[in-house]
Formats: structure tokens, sequence, C-alpha cells
């Protein structure tokens, strides 16, 4: 089986690395900078692969029996598979493991199931860190039958992969989980900025955090931004600032107040607009100080 890989962005470079070093047959690999397919793809030469780069969605698709994405917005995943629709048909696999809004990815899902290709979301979960690792958290949302068929492929990123249902319960859950974190993350925010205020630095903060139940990845994983009050990115503010977003629509939509979820958006917007996009979500806590002046 042929494997295509579209997006090689912070978690997608990774992602893709660990694909082509498993798997036995040929792999591609393709960006909206040609130049990083190029680059990315010699890397993986490099370890052994039979990997190659290809200039575009299109030739991609036509050249791999499954083709995975890995894009930012629902826009890019909806615009990625009108692309490749020529392509598409019985014997073809699709995985969308882009973070997108649900409702979207249904409606990719039923395009492409026209044309006798197999869809699935596959959202991720964890940090660069875990996609470099190959330990990624995944969750799925397709046909059982077809979970079946992409574990395996599934396996090469991620060390616990989780079947959630139709199309589109998969990215519900993402959304879920890092509306959760964003919740944490400004719990964090707040008493981090207490304790400051109270003379508690950064550091000695997460140590005593530690000691208690209010222990969390969020929090572990960030220490040293906290402290250092330097934020390089490796899940962006513009990005987590889309997701929650998308769980204020989800929840209209479903009726359901999230009062704790608003707080964290209005956070996200601030640090939007004061041009931390492209810092670390953990940047949100600059914007949260601001809002407490």
């Amino acid at each position: 089986m042929k494997i295509g890989f579209i997006g090689l962005g912070i978690m997608g470079h990774p992602m893709f690395l660990n694909i082509a070093k498993k798997h036995d047959d040929e792999v591609f690999c393709t960006d909206i900078h040609y130049e990083s397919a190029v680059k990315t793809a010699e890397e993986a030469l490099s370890s052994g692969a039979r990997a190659a780069a290809v200039s575009g969605n299109l030739e991609l698709a036509e050249k791999a029996d499954l083709i995975i994405s890995m894009v930012p917005r629902s826009e890019d995943s909806l615009s990625v598979y009108r692309e490749i629709l020529p392509a598409l048909g019985p014997g073809k696999i699709c995985i969308d493991m882009s973070t997108i809004d649900p409702a979207v990815s249904v409606e990719i899902a039923a395009f492409v199931k026209k044309t006798g290709a197999e869809f699935a979301d596959a959202p991720v979960v964890k940090s660069q860190a875990a996609a470099i690792a190959g330990k990624l958290g995944i969750y799925v949302g397709s046909t059982p039958e077809l979970f079946e068929k992409i574990r395996p492929i599934l396996s090469y990123m991620g060390e616990t992969i989780l079947y959630l249902g139709e199309n589109g319960k998969g990215l519900v859950m993402k959304i879920c989980h890092n509306a959760l974190v964003s919740q944490i993350q400004n719990g964090v925010n707040e008493t981090s900025e207490l304790a400051r205020r109270s003379g508690i630095d950064a550091r000695t903060y997460v140590r005593a955090i530690a000691a208690g139940g209010g222990q969390n990845a969020y929090l572990d994983n960030h220490v040293e931004m906290l402290a250092e009050n330097v934020f390089p990115a490796a899940f962006t503010v513009q990005n987590a600032a889309k997701d929650v977003h998308i769980c204020l629509d989800l929840a209209s939509r479903t009726g359901l107040p999230m009062p704790g979820e608003e707080n964290a958006v209005k956070v996200f917007d601030k640090a939007m607009e004061m041009g931390f996009a492209k810092e670390d979500w953990a940047a949100t806590v600059k914007a949260y100080r601001e809002l407490a002046e």
C-alpha cells in the first residue's frame, strides 16, 4: 500500500517521518511550500525509506492508495479534498488528521465516499515531542471496518488509538479535549499570576502544584516557558484559538452553555489582538495579565 501525506507543519513533518521509517512500501509527501516537501523526503530517504516529494495534492492522490492530510483549518481540508476528488474512487482510503469543524469533516466524508473511496477523521492529541516519538493519541471517526484497516498505519504515529464512532466523532472528541485543556490553561494563567503577584516564582509554583491534586500535563510541559516568559511555538495561539471557537460553535449547535470556555475564548481573542498568533499557546498568560490590568 502506497501512502501519501499532505501537510508538513509542526506536527505533520514528524508524523510523516514516522510513517516513512516504519512502512514497507513507497511513501509520498507534499506541502503548500514544495521546498519543505523536498527537504522532508530527503530526510526520510537518509533513514532508508522509499520516500519522494511530489509537487501537488492531486499528483500525490493519484500515486497513493492511502492519503493522509494534516492541514490547519476547515477551509484547508475542504480545499484539499475538492482538489483530489478526481483521483478518488474504489480502493482509495482518505484519513484527515487535521483539527477542523466536525460538521465540515462530515461534509467532506460524504463527497469523498460518493466516489467509492473510504474516509476517516483521525485528529491527534499530545505534543510535538510525542509526534516525533510516534506516541500521539489519535481519535478516529469512521466505520468500524475502516478503523480496523487503518489502525496499523495510525500505529506508526500513535500509541493510543481510540475508535469514537461514525465520521465526525473523532473530531468532536478532539474539540472536547482541547476545550478542557484551554480551561486548565486558563486556571494556570490565573493562579500562577496570583502566585507571582504574591511573591512566588513560576518554578516554585509548579513544584508546589505537583505536590498536590492540581498537577496537570499542560503545566508540566510549559514550566520553562512560564518561568522565562518566552514562548517558542509547539502549538500556536492561532491554532488553539481556532479550536476553542469551534468548541463554542459546536456547543451553540447543541444548545449547551459553556461559560468556562467562553472565558477561555476571551483570553485567546485578546492574545490574537495583541499579536501573539505565532507564539506557543502558553503565551495566553500574557494576554490574561493584560486583561487583569
